[in-house]
């Protein structure tokens, strides 16, 4: 019992010393994952379709 109530005391004060972002810069790392996702799946989607036009032009 002392190990978990010693783990959850350091784990506490381990806490205490991380830098958390602030919300402007959580904001704006959601905003690059999501503009990065939306370009990302254009162009899957484009080589998709061009890989499809490619095999039924062979077939």
């Amino acid at each position: 019992m002392r190990k978990i109530v010693k783990f959850i005391k350091e784990s506490y004060a381990e806490l205490k010393k991380v830098i958390w972002p602030s919300r402007e810069d959580v904001i704006s790392s959601v905003k690059v994952v999501i503009v990065s996702t939306v370009i990302i799946a254009a162009v899957l989607g484009l080589v998709d379709v061009l890989l499809l036009l490619g095999i039924q032009a062979i077939f």
